[in-house]
């Protein structure tokens, strides 16, 4: 990447989702809530969340990809996108995420 290159962001965010929770359940209700920010999100350019089938600490998992780093921060004060963490709180018991620029 050459100096002064726009860098976009790809924000991956895992969950572990409370016991009475199952996987399925979470990507019904998840799933359509951030599908929905398509469009609707300045700088968001693709999304997608979805069950870790490979099992482990985490549950489920959500990609999204930021055409910067000014983008991401405004999606994260964003009220569409605190609408859903309310949402995800509720379901979740756990969370690790990790931001890397491309």
């Amino acid at each position: 990447m050459q100096k002064g290159e726009i860098k976009m962001v790809r924000h991956i965010v895992m969950w572990k989702l409370k016991e009475d929770v199952k996987p399925h359940q979470a990507i019904d209700i998840l799933q359509p809530k951030f599908k929905n920010l398509l469009g609707k999100v300045e700088g968001l350019e693709d999304i997608d969340v979805g069950i870790n089938y490979n099992g482990g600490e985490y549950d489920i998992v959500l990609y999204c990809v930021f055409a910067s780093k000014k983008a991401q921060d405004d999606y994260q004060a964003n009220p569409l996108h605190l609408e859903i963490k309310t949402v995800v709180h509720s379901l979740v018991c756990g969370r690790t995420c990790a931001d890397t620029e491309f």
